[in-house]
């Protein structure tokens, strides 16, 4: 990993995909935003199962992640269990990021409201949870764009500036 700083884990939380049934579209969506906006990222596709969840989030963290993405497993499904396996994990949660990125297409697309996804820091790496979606992907890198590589540098002791 050449900046560490820099470094993300793009981790898709779906069972078809882990499958392979269902081609992942929303991961190399992020991923890419990701690349574009100068980022080094990793890919990883789960199970909707909160040990496979934590345990990529935390091997993302061990790694060495700036930053952690998920996508997928923030609804009412049954098996929708992202937040569950991220919340505890979390040692200082950052809700403005998650209340943003529901209030950003409530107007347009009400059910994003429905979406359980959460933020905050695991140590130094910022770990946000998106809904498994390309449009929450689309929609939703733009915020966690706008504040990763400030929270990075606060995280490392960095100026408020």
């Amino acid at each position: 990993m050449q900046n560490p700083d820099r470094s993300a884990t793009m981790i898709t939380v779906s069972d078809r995909s882990a499958e392979g049934t269902r081609e992942d579209l929303s991961g190399p969506l992020g991923a890419r935003l990701l690349e574009e906006a100068g980022w080094e990222v990793e890919g990883v596709v789960v199970p909707d199962d909160r040990d496979a969840i934590a345990g990529a989030i935390l091997a993302a963290v061990d790694g060495g992640a700036a930053l952690v993405v998920t996508t997928g497993g923030t609804g009412l499904g049954p098996r929708d269990v992202t937040p569950e396996a991220t919340g505890p994990l979390l040692d200082r949660p950052i809700p403005g990021i998650a209340e943003r990125l529901r209030a950003i297409v409530a107007d347009r697309l009400p059910a994003s409201m429905l979406s359980r996804g959460l933020a905050g820091l695991r140590g130094r790496t910022l770990v946000v949870n998106l809904a498994g979606s390309p449009g929450a992907v689309q929609d939703g890198m733009p915020v966690i764009l706008s504040v990763a590589a400030h929270v990075a540098d606060q995280v490392r002791g960095g100026d408020h500036t």
